[in-house]
């Protein structure tokens, strides 16, 4: 009797066997593809959490803004990937950071090159090295991108190039789900001073006729910016505020530490964080993107009492997007217990922020996926489960 009893539930659950194996080798009867919908089109953007951008791409990972670091941002599940947006020499539109290439590429190895150094002022402080300007987009193509931290990864030294804003948003649209983009118009007094367009424009404007010419558009969460998600942001108020005129995608104005003034109109961190300035911008911008450690002062490497900026910020319906966020020790204040999970719990559920800037977009993505409830998975796991339960019970 129990060996007949052993062969019946052996018989019954070889096919339930074989349909957990079909399910767990294939998952394709069951699940969309990846990053596609029931429908087949591109999973859209979430709106229901902050939202988590990938500064420069994973770069915590993968040299900064190459186009390997916002591959593998997408791959983590970054909602906006983040750039910085200079110009070359002959008026193209790249993805850099420092308006010189010293510190991020192999710039020095190139002899032929050695006589292109220069002295600029950058934002009142006179700047020595290689600059971004000085460069056709094909001698800067020429380039490799490295680390910028000595303690990150180097495998990926010298391997990937500079990329155009094109191609960086090319990237963003070939992505395999609805992935924002999020550059900034960075340093326009200095690339407007040197570079010069043909056609007499100024870079605010090449940089919004690119984002145009890729169907960037609408306003914050209408229907076309969530068929293509942008924000545009900026360290210069007068460039948000120029622009404004000229698209209806969202701005951020970026906030810079409390010693450092705007780089266009020489204002301090106490003005433009005033009750007066915010009722101001509000009129441009959506939303404003501090240095997190003007938001919770920082003494001897201890957060302190937080200030009110994002209180106030959030009266005026202005979202709080701050920079930057990164896993090793030497960022992370001793409150946190060197774990960058207890970093984004204060800031997502005691601060109440709306979007992180981070360096390892994996980290936070996990985070999120662990501690918020996501109602499109639950919703795909229920109907799983239901389906499951159906091809199995003629076999009960």
């Amino acid at each position: 009797m129990l060996q007949c009893l052993s062969v019946i539930c052996v018989d019954s659950f070889a096919p339930f066997v074989f349909l957990l194996l079909v399910i767990g080798g294939t998952a394709r009867p069951f699940y969309p593809l990846p990053g596609k919908g029931d429908d087949g089109s591109r999973r859209p953007l979430q709106t229901f959490r902050p939202y988590n951008v990938a500064h420069r791409g994973s770069n915590g990972e993968i040299p900064e803004e190459t186009s390997q670091a916002y591959l593998r941002a997408i791959e983590e599940g970054a909602d906006f990937i983040e750039t910085d947006i200079l110009s070359s020499k002959d008026g193209v539109l790249i993805c850099f950071h420092d308006v010189t290439l010293d510190n991020t590429t192999d710039i020095a190895k190139y002899k032929e090159f050695a006589n292109r150094k220069r002295t600029y002022e950058v934002q009142g402080n006179n700047t020595t090295g290689f600059f971004t300007v000085d460069f056709t987009l094909k001698e800067l193509k020429s380039l490799r991108v490295n680390q910028r931290f000595s303690f990150r990864d180097p495998q990926y030294n010298g391997k990937f190039q500079i990329i155009t804003f094109e191609e960086f948003i090319n990237i963003a649209l070939d992505a395999p789900r609805v992935v924002g983009i999020y550059p900034e118009i960075k340093n326009p007094v200095l690339i407007n001073q040197y570079v010069k367009w043909s056609d007499g424009k100024r870079f605010e404007d090449k940089f919004v006729e690119t984002l145009q010419k890729y169907g960037y558009k609408g306003s914050y969460l209408s229907k076309d910016w969530l068929k293509q998600p942008a924000f545009v942001q900026s360290f210069a108020p007068t460039s948000l505020v120029y622009i404004s005129n000229k698209t209806e995608l969202p701005k951020i104005l970026l906030i810079d530490e409390v010693d450092i003034p705007t780089q266009d109109t020489n204002q301090s961190y106490w003005e433009i964080t005033s009750d007066t300035y915010l009722d101001y911008i509000k009129q441009y911008v959506v939303g404003i993107g501090p240095w997190k450690d003007t938001i919770v002062p920082v003494v001897n490497n201890y957060t302190t009492n937080p200030s009110d900026l994002v209180a106030r910020a959030h009266a005026r319906n202005l979202q709080v997007h701050p920079y930057t966020y990164r896993n090793e020790n030497q960022y992370l204040h001793f409150n946190f217990s060197q774990d960058p999970y207890n970093e984004y719990d204060y800031w997502i559920n005691k601060i109440g922020v709306d979007g992180l800037f981070t360096d390892f977009t994996g980290s936070l993505h996990n985070f999120q996926e662990w501690t918020s409830p996501n109602h499109r998975d639950d919703k795909i796991e229920s109907e799983l489960l239901h389906k499951i339960a159906l091809l199995v019970s003629p076999y009960e």
